[in-house]
C-alpha cells in the first residue's frame, strides 16, 4: 500500500477545483463592467463639468483680485497727488515768505541800512 510520505501534497487539490469556463469569466466580466459603467460615466461627466467650473470660477477670481490691485493703485496713486499738493503748497508758501524777506530787505538798503 502507500504510505503517508509517497503522498504528493497536492494530490486531489486539482480534482477539488472546478474548471475555468472562459465564456462565463467573459460574459460575468461584461456584466459587472455594463453594471457599474454608467455610473462611472456619469461620474467622470460631473468630475469634468466641476472641472471646467473651477476653471472659470479661478479666472473671475483673478480677474477680481486684478480689480482691487488697480483700485489699490488708484487709491496710492491718490495718496500721491494729496502729497504732491501738500507739499506744492509748502513751496508756494516758503517762496511767498522769501518775496517778503526780499521785499523787506530792498526797503531796508533804500532806506540807508547795510545787512
Amino acid at each position: 500500500g502507500l504510505g503517508l510520505g509517497d503522498a504528493s501534497p497536492d494530490e486531489g487539490v486539482v480534482e477539488d477545483l472546478p474548471l475555468i469556463d472562459e465564456k462565463a469569466v467573459e460574459q460575468l466580466t461584461e456584466g459587472l463592467i455594463s453594471h457599474y459603467l454608467p455610473d462611472l460615466q456619469r461620474s467622470k461627466s460631473a468630475l469634468q463639468e466641476l472641472t471646467q467650473n473651477q476653471v472659470v470660477l479661478l479666472e473671475t477670481l483673478e480677474q477680481e483680485i486684478s480689480k482691487f490691485k488697480e483700485c489699490n493703485s488708484i487709491l496710492e496713486i491718490n495718496a500721491l497727488f494729496s502729497e504732491a499738493k501738500h507739499y506744492h503748497n509748502k513751496l508756494v508758501n516758503i517762496r511767498n515768505e522769501m518775496m517778503m524777506i526780499h521785499e523787506k530787505t530792498s526797503k531796508l538798503k533804500v532806506s540807508g541800512i547795510n545787512i
